[in-house]
């Protein structure tokens, strides 16, 4: 986590809560994740587990990185077993979410 270059001047989080902020989703991801999927260049496809809570834990991480980070829009979808998380950028931060889906990645496969 001590490389965190791939963060966008664009982010308005403060540099010292940047840190934080992505040992959050790290968590999420390590405690929660089941599937990662691409199915465009611009979207991420997440599916955690529907266990309680975690779709609150989802929204509300997703609404305070929508307030940092405006370029990315997040939906969030609930099935019986799992909590989806579609996350897309615009064009110009497509490297941003290269990076979080090269995370969520090696999370998975943890």
């Amino acid at each position: 986590m001590k490389d965190l270059n791939w963060v966008p001047q664009s982010c308005t989080l403060p540099t010292t809560e940047q840190p934080l902020r992505v040992a959050e989703w790290d968590t999420l991801f390590s405690e929660h994740l089941v599937t990662v999927s691409r199915p465009e260049t611009r979207r991420l496809r997440l599916d955690l587990t529907g266990v309680p809570d975690v779709e609150r834990q989802v929204r509300d991480l997703a609404d305070r990185e929508s307030g940092c980070c405006s370029f990315f829009t997040f939906t969030t979808t609930r099935s019986e077993d799992l909590v989806g998380l579609d996350i897309e950028v615009d064009p110009a931060h497509v490297g941003v979410l290269d990076a979080l889906a090269d995370r969520t990645a090696a999370r998975e496969q943890l």
